[in-house]
C-alpha cells in the first residue's frame, strides 16, 4: 500500500491502493463506495477525505463521460452524503451487487429523468392551463397529491385542446445530458433498457423507437376528432404499476432482481426503485432523496455508468 501521496492521485499510472490520511488511524470497517463528479480532483478528494475524518483508501480511479470517479474504502454512513455534496459532488454506497458487465434491466422514469422537461406542463402552457398544471405536478411530485386523482385533474384541465400540441412538444422533446451515452453503452453490455412512465405515450413511444428501448409503459391521452377530450384511456401508470413494470420485465428477460436498476426523480418513482436491486434517485424531490438507496444531485445520468462500473473495479482489485 502506498503511504506517500504522489503528484497525481488520480491518475490512472499512480500505484494504488494509496492511503489519503496516512497519519490517521485505519478506519474500523472496510466499506466500499465511489465519489465521481465533473469537478473531482485531488485537492477535492483529500479535502473529503480530512472533512469525513477518515484515512480513506484509494483503491482506483477512472474516468466516465465527463466524470472522474474514485474508488474508496473506509467507514461509510450517511453523513458523507452531505460532506460529498456540499463539494458539489455525487457519492455512493457500493452495497449492491450489480455490474456494467453483467447484463442486467435499466427502468427509467422518463419527465425529468430521461428527458429535461413534464410533457404535461409543456403541453398545458400552449393549451392556457399553464400555471394551474405545473402547481399540481409539483405537488404530485412531493407526494403531497395521490399520482392518478393528479393526473386525472391535470389532463382534465386540457379538455378540447388540439392533437397538434402534442407534437410541437414532442419535436422540441429535450433529453436529459447523458441519456444516449448511457442507453448505448448499457445495451452494448446487453442490458434491456425500458421507461416505465406516469407520462404519456405520444412521447415515450417516441422515445423508445429513438433509443432502441426493449419496452416502454406510459399513459394514453384519449383524443376524438382530432382534440383532447380531458380523459385517460386505460388504466393509469402509477407507482406500483411502474414497480410491476420492472418486476415482469425481468421475468421476462430471465434477469436476477439483484441486476435491475430503476432511476426516477418523483415520490411515483419509489415503489419500482424499493424493489429494483438498484434504486437511484435522480436530482430528486427531498421525499424521493430520503428514500432512495442511491442519490444523484448533480452528475447527468452518465453517472448510472460510474455506479456499475464500480463494482467490476472491486472485483478486479
Amino acid at each position: 500500500m502506498q503511504t506517500q501521496k504522489p503528484t497525481n492521485l488520480l491518475s490512472k499510472n499512480t500505484a494504488k491502493p494509496i492511503a489519503l490520511l496516512p497519519e490517521l488511524a485505519v478506519p474500523p470497517t472496510n466499506d466500499p463506495f465511489i465519489i465521481y463528479g465533473t469537478t473531482l480532483d485531488e485537492t477535492k478528494l483529500l479535502a473529503f477525505a480530512q472533512q469525513c475524518g477518515q484515512n480513506l483508501l484509494l483503491v482506483d480511479s477512472w474516468q466516465i463521460g465527463g466524470n472522474q470517479v474514485a474508488l474508496l474504502k473506509g467507514q461509510w454512513h450517511p453523513e458523507l452524503l452531505s460532506v460529498a455534496h456540499q463539494a458539489g459532488l455525487d457519492i455512493a454506497p457500493l452495497n449492491f451487487g450489480a455490474t456494467l458487465q453483467t447484463p442486467g434491466l435499466l427502468v427509467m422514469d422518463m419527465d425529468s429523468t430521461a428527458i429535461q422537461i413534464e410533457c404535461i406542463d409543456e403541453i398545458a402552457k400552449l393549451a392556457g392551463t399553464g400555471e394551474l398544471v405545473s402547481a399540481i405536478t409539483e405537488s404530485a411530485m412531493r407526494g403531497e397529491l395521490d399520482f392518478e386523482q393528479s393526473l386525472r385533474r391535470r389532463v382534465g384541465t386540457l379538455k378540447g385542446a388540439p392533437e397538434t400540441i402534442l407534437q410541437q412538444v414532442r419535436e422540441k422533446l429535450p433529453l436529459m445530458p447523458g441519456l444516449v451515452e448511457t442507453i448505448q453503452t448499457l445495451q452494448q453490455h446487453g442490458w434491456k433498457t425500458a421507461i416505465a412512465s406516469g407520462g404519456f405515450t405520444y412521447f415515450a413511444n417516441h422515445l423508445k423507437e429513438r433509443l432502441k428501448l426493449d419496452f416502454a409503459a406510459s399513459n394514453q391521452f384519449e383524443i376524438i376528432d382530432g382534440l383532447l377530450t380531458g380523459n385517460v384511456q386505460g388504466a393509469v401508470v402509477d407507482a406500483q404499476y411502474k414497480a410491476n413494470t420492472l418486476l415482469q420485465l425481468a421475468e421476462q428477460f430471465h434477469i436476477e432482481r439483484c441486476n435491475t436498476l430503476a432511476i426516477g426523480d418523483g415520490a411515483n418513482d419509489l415503489a419500482m426503485m424499493q424493489v429494483a436491486g438498484v434504486g437511484v434517485a435522480f436530482h430528486a424531490k427531498p421525499k424521493v432523496q430520503q428514500q432512495a438507496q442511491i442519490v444523484v444531485n448533480f452528475a447527468d445520468l452518465t453517472a448510472l455508468l460510474c455506479i456499475l462500473s464500480a463494482n467490476d473495479r472491486i472485483s478486479s482489485n
